[in-house]
C-alpha cells in the first residue's frame, strides 16, 4: 500500500513540530537552580517523540510485510 510510507513521514514531521514547539518557548539561558533539571514539560515530550517514533517505526514494518507478500 503506498499510502503507508508518506503517513509514517507525517507521524515523524508532526513530532518533530511538537518537539520544537516545545522547545521553542526557552529564549534565556537556563537558571543556575534548575540546571540539572529537565525543561518544563519534557517527560510529556518524550512520550510524544517516542510514540510517534514507535508508530512510525510500525507503519516502516507494516509496509515492509505488505511488500514482501
Amino acid at each position: 500500500m503506498r499510502g503507508r510510507r508518506p503517513a509514517a513521514a507525517v507521524v515523524v514531521a508532526a513530532g518533530l513540530v511538537a518537539l520544537t514547539t516545545g522547545c521553542a518557548h526557552h529564549d534565556g539561558a537556563t537558571p543556575a537552580s534548575s540546571s540539572s533539571a529537565s525543561p518544563s514539560g519534557y517527560a510529556d515530550m518524550k512520550k510524544k517523540v517516542d510514540a510517534a517514533e514507535s508508530a512510525a517505526a510500525a507503519a516502516d514494518q507494516d509496509a515492509k510485510n505488505t511488500t514482501d507478500r
